[in-house]
């Protein structure tokens, strides 16, 4: 059976991280990143002639939804060829909303692939740091409104996905210190390739 793999969680998180040495470490498996979207994304707003804002209403309303769209659909494109696709996108309202992850399951059926969520948890504080290090201009908002930020985000594990019947359905990656993301490399790479 094949493989649709989202690794989600809210940004600086250490996702892209994660998901590159995840990859880098599974067989057959096809590599997809949301953010490769994002000169395409840039040209929208300059068309639009609004500036360039990912946590902007003209995000929300034009740019988010066809950002996954495409990322999906490049991905079921994949499946076709592979037998792994690791999708490396926050998914943050999309894992929460289980007539999303519900249609998505049925869509993956007719592939014979299964879906297996791994979300990245991480304190709030290393997440700052991370963004603070990284510097990008996605998170200039961010990082100047912090407080208000954080209230919008939803840091803890979508257990709502997590059938206790399914071993690889939702799997947490734990990565606030070197030893939780050894530990949870290890664990995540042993389900992933035995299950």
């Amino acid at each position: 059976m094949k493989r649709l793999i989202l690794v989600t969680s809210p940004p600086a998180c250490g996702k892209t991280y994660i998901s590159k040495k995840l990859a880098e470490n599974l067989k057959h498996v096809v590599y997809l990143d949301k953010d490769t979207l994002i000169p395409l994304s840039k040209k929208v707003f300059e068309a639009a002639g609004e500036p360039y804002d990912r946590s902007s209403a003209f995000f929300e309303k034009y740019i988010r939804d066809a950002e996954y769209v495409t990322i999906l659909a490049l991905a079921f494109e994949a499946l076709k060829y592979d037998d792994i696709v690791l999708i490396n996108a926050p998914f943050t309202q999309e894992v929460r909303n289980s007539a999303y992850i519900n249609d998505l399951k049925k869509r993956l059926v007719q592939l014979n692939t299964k879906l297996t969520v791994i979300w990245v948890q991480t304190d709030v504080e290393v997440c700052k740091r991370r963004m603070l290090l990284r510097n990008s201009d996605r998170d200039t908002w961010k990082v100047e409104h912090w407080d208000e930020y954080v209230k919008g985000v939803d840091f803890s594990i979508p257990a709502a996905l997590d059938d206790p019947d399914v071993l690889d359905d939702l799997l947490i990656f734990y990565n606030s210190s070197d030893a939780e993301y050894n530990e949870s490399m290890s664990r995540i790479l042993d389900i992933i390739e035995n299950s």
